[in-house]
């Protein structure tokens, strides 16, 4: 990681193997990375969360049969991640939202 790199701040969740494949898993690291570096990333791998808060994300990933999403807001100093969790329906479940809120908030709270 470069000195001028933002750091991830994991609120919840994780990306490992299983549940998602090591190309699935590859492919999250590979887009946070990016986000680390300050690239902006766009659909198909990004769209813009702002039920959840302002400058939030969601993260795409399709894995083997399943999808993904990473939920992620830009901070000037950190990429923060309040949630993982596999997709199954077209609209964000709204106890994901909910969650996201309240840990983004708590995580303001205490900075």
């Amino acid at each position: 990681m470069s000195p001028t790199d933002k750091p991830l701040v994991w609120l919840h969740g994780e990306v490992r193997t299983p549940p998602l494949s090591s190309a699935a898993r590859i492919e999250v690291g590979f887009l946070l990375r990016r986000l680390q570096q300050g690239e902006r990333l766009n659909m198909p791998w990004s769209r813009p969360m702002p039920s959840i808060s302002q400058r939030c994300h969601e993260l795409r990933v399709n894995d083997q049969n399943r999808t993904w999403r990473i939920t992620y807001r830009i901070d000037d100093d950190a990429i923060v991640i309040p949630e993982v969790f596999q997709k199954q329906t077209q609209q964000t479940p709204q106890f994901v939202a909910d969650a996201c809120r309240q840990r983004i908030q708590l995580y303001e709270k205490k900075r």
